[in-house]
């Protein structure tokens, strides 16, 4: 999952240093929002919310 979301910045032109530190931080953003109120998660499920945490990363809400 992590590495996914890297290459797709690294894809919008974003550089790697850059995409990493970002990626990084959207990854954990999403478990954030997934784990609200779960007891578990499948890696996969991760990807539903990784949208959700690059909105709220580019409107500043967080």
């Amino acid at each position: 999952m992590l590495t996914g979301i890297i290459a797709g910045l690294c894809a919008q032109g974003i550089e790697a240093e850059a995409a990493a530190a970002c990626g990084v931080y959207l990854h954990g953003l999403a478990g954030e929002l997934a784990a609200d109120g779960c007891i578990g998660l499948a890696a996969g499920e991760l990807a539903a919310f990784v949208p959700e945490a690059r909105r709220m990363a580019e409107n500043g809400e967080i």
